[in-house]
């Protein structure tokens, strides 16, 4: 290696001149994404034939796909016995990441997710009427908020480091709601006093709602899985996210859907037993920064329902 490199000035190791041979993987795969479906519904369903059916294929093609990713993955992602299939380990191992390769795919294809400045950006517009925005921005923006809520519950998260149990943590809990990842779902641990849902529901859906996952949105289990993206980052990175949100949600004080904007501070936690958490701090506000959403949307929402 020292015949390749040398040190100039105090600087980084420079090349002399010669190419290092680095080889990458050229092979491609023109149907990789019929590929995934295959996987993922075989996967879901455990049933040759109730996954052809979902799938409009043939038993041949599903086979043929499951085969080429085998061979991709390098391992068997299936265990058959008589009939009935069962992921390997490798096939559990691999599901989640296909799953949200596919999720991914779809959601561009069809307009639903881009990235804006590197960060996420979801649409979702039904023909019903209802809708789901949603744009990540940096953190700075909790600095740069209306309100000082958010503010006042990044700092009390950073003194308490990410314990509930902190002294430092107990004047902002009741703004918040508490979740742990169980089963794949995102549930309800505690919903403060003073917190949005709160005010939003009301006290006796509130109260009902801990121990239930995340209420599934119209947009189905794909969308579902983009949305819920936001709470897995936070437990992969064990950190914090921000996101202004649009959609229409019931409302318990007028007895229909309404129109909800807000502001969303999430913020990976530790329960008392060591165990993960996600805090979420919502503020419902007109000032939030969506592609695609307009003053005159935003302003759907009755002034009254404003944090």
């Amino acid at each position: 290696m020292g015949d390749k490199y040398t040190i100039e000035d105090g600087s980084a190791p420079v090349l002399d001149g010669s190419t290092p041979n680095i080889e990458v993987s050229s092979r491609q795969y023109p149907l990789l994404f019929e590929i995934l479906r295959s996987f993922t519904t075989l996967a879901e369903t455990l049933n040759l034939s109730h996954a052809v059916r979902e799938l409009g294929s043939t038993r041949q093609t599903l086979r043929r796909h499951i085969s080429q990713l085998e061979e991709i993955k390098g391992g068997a992602l299936f265990n058959v016995a008589d009939r009935q299939y069962e992921l390997t380990d490798l096939g559990r191992k691999v599901l989640p990441e296909a799953e949200d390769l596919l999720t991914q795919a779809d959601a561009w294809v069809n307009g639903n997710s881009q990235m804006i400045n590197g960060m996420q950006h979801l649409k979702i517009v039904g023909d019903d009427g209802w809708c789901y925005y949603q744009q990540q921005h940096p953190i700075g923006g909790v600095f740069r908020s209306s309100n000082d809520m958010l503010g006042t519950c990044l700092q009390a998260w950073a003194d308490a480091g990410g314990e509930i149990e902190h002294d430092a943590m107990q004047a902002v809990r009741p703004k918040c709601m508490t979740f742990r990842r169980s089963d794949g779902n995102w549930v309800f641990t505690e919903v403060g006093e003073e917190s949005s849902f709160m005010s939003w529901f009301g006290w006796k859906i509130a109260r009902s709602t801990i121990g239930r996952p995340l209420g599934q949105l119209p947009g189905g289990s794909r969308f579902d899985r983009l949305v819920n993206a936001a709470y897995l980052e936070v437990e992969q990175t064990q950190s914090l996210r921000l996101d202004h949100c649009f959609t229409v949600l019931q409302n318990t004080e007028i007895g229909g859907p309404v129109p909800i904007c807000y502001e969303r501070l999430l913020l990976g936690s530790r329960f008392a037993d060591g165990s993960f958490a996600v805090v979420s701090a919502l503020r419902r506000t007109y000032d939030v920064e969506i592609r695609g959403v307009t003053d005159d949307m935003l302003r759907q929402m009755p002034e009254k329902f404003l944090m």
